[in-house]
């Protein structure tokens, strides 16, 4: 019997995901719960497991195409042997299928029927009711004819690249196009209303505007990842929408450092991880938090959501991109929980383990360039949340002590980007304030004042 293996649901606001490689071909075995494909969305990559023991009869996604959720990767047929070659297809299996010919027969009576509907799309014009959900959305709020919509998709169905192209190109049906939506870009609007301070951004193209030339010196064209994509359209999302302004200020790390000094090895002994000074500054920024609950809060339509807990978001960098992973409930959590969950967020997301909901939600986000070598910067909030904080390099520089002295000081500039239809400035820079007076005597974060 065969059985089908689709894309397993990919977390709330995820409908679709680009197929990156497939580990298997047509023909070859598969142990159950054996991994058949790697799919990447805009948060992480997964590897789909095989359902069943058996062998591979059929592969309807190729390498680079996207795909929803429930839609058919390939068919496996259950307790069939085949050939034990692992090697990527080629998208169609064809050398594949005439090598498992023999193990293909039932294959051979049901083509006359696949053949109809591989052809359908192209023979039929598009419809409000072959689209998917989220092209229906796109369609209606642009009040869009489907059928004049050229497609790009698996068997001819539209995907939202294709709808966002034919409103850049100016195509519109029965009216003004409006701008497209943003690509999953969180929360959605109530029904009804607006978000505060206008309609939602277009979100950008991707598509190159004529023909480019390659520079004969050398060059390389890759095509953007699904994580990149969207990587771009949130951070342009926030700029077009939130009234983003950055205030800054300095934090002398002296003390923290003798501190960390000073206690780093018992720590690392008695817990098994690094004293770093990112717990530090997770702590101090759930105690600012706490007293300016407007930098914890965000905006959903025409409604100010205060929120009563503190999801932290640890920026990490990895070679496909940031990614966010979220520490629940960090104000409940000790200096040993914060690092331990830092260290390991930093360990799966470099290899692409992190789950789904480990990267949704958040409250507030920090995010350190410091690591980097940057002295100074501006980060962009992550929406829909209304603060970030930017730390930065440790810096020797000349100050000015509390006896009036000039002495050398190991100095950060940190910097609170906000929005600033939500958050004023009075509340930003007294969450600065509060945090480099934590900060600068962290004795105050063991007896909560």
């Amino acid at each position: 019997m065969a059985t089908d293996v689709t894309v397993p649901a990919l977390g709330e606001s995820v409908s679709e995901a680009t197929v990156i490689s497939w580990m298997k071909a047509v023909g070859d075995s598969v142990e159950k719960d054996e991994p058949l494909c790697e799919l990447e969305t805009d948060k992480v990559s997964i590897e789909v497991p095989s359902p069943v023991a058996g062998a591979i009869t059929e592969i309807a996604a190729e390498e680079g195409s996207d795909v929803e959720v429930g839609a058919l990767l390939c068919r496996v047929e259950e307790g069939a042997e085949g050939s034990s070659g692992g090697g990527k297809s080629n998208g169609d299996g064809e050398d594949a299928k005439q090598e498992a010919a023999p193990k293909e027969e039932p294959k051979q009576e049901e083509a006359p029927r696949e053949a109809p509907e591989k052809e359908e799309p192209a023979a039929a014009p598009a419809t409000n009711e072959t689209l998917s959900p989220a092209v229906q959305k796109m369609v209606s709020e642009n009040n869009l004819d489907p059928s004049k919509i050229p497609a790009t998709g698996p068997k001819g169905n539209i995907t939202k690249e294709d709808v966002q192209n034919y409103l850049q190109g100016g195509g519109q049906s029965g009216g003004q196009a409006k701008s497209a939506p943003p690509v999953e870009a969180g929360k959605a609007a109530p029904p009804g209303k607006e978000s505060v301070g206008g309609g939602k951004p277009a979100a950008p193209s991707f598509e190159p505007k004529g023909d480019r030339p390659m520079d004969p010196r050398g060059e390389e064209r890759v095509k953007l990842s699904k994580l990149r994509k969207v990587i771009a359209t949130r951070l342009k999302e926030a700029q077009n929408t939130a009234a983003m302004l950055t205030t800054f200020n300095e934090v002398d790390m002296g003390p923290m450092m003798e501190l960390r000094s000073e206690y780093k090895d018992r720590f690392e002994k008695k817990h098994g991880v690094k004293l770093g000074f990112m717990s530090f500054f997770v702590k101090a920024a759930t105690v600012a938090l706490k007293e300016l609950p407007a930098v914890n809060a965000e905006i959903y339509g025409d409604e100010i959501i205060y929120k009563n807990y503190y999801d932290i978001g640890i920026a990490v960098g990895t070679p496909q991109g940031l990614v966010v992973p979220v520490l629940r409930d960090a104000d409940q959590k000790s200096f040993a929980e914060i690092e331990g969950a830092i260290a390991d967020f930093g360990k799966r997301a470099r290899d692409g383990k992190l789950t789904m909901a480990e990267m949704q939600g958040g409250t507030f986000t920090i995010t350190n360039g410091g690591v980097f070598g940057s002295l100074l910067s501006t980060p962009i909030i992550n929406p829909p949340q209304s603060g970030i904080l930017g730390m930065h390099k440790i810096q020797k520089r000349p100050i000015v002590d509390s006896n009036g002295d000039i002495v050398v000081g190991n100095m950060m500039y940190v910097a609170h980007s906000y929005d600033h239809r939500i958050i004023d400035g009075r509340e930003a820079v007294t969450f600065l304030v509060r945090l480099k007076e934590v900060l600068e005597d962290p004795a105050r974060l063991l007896i909560d004042v």
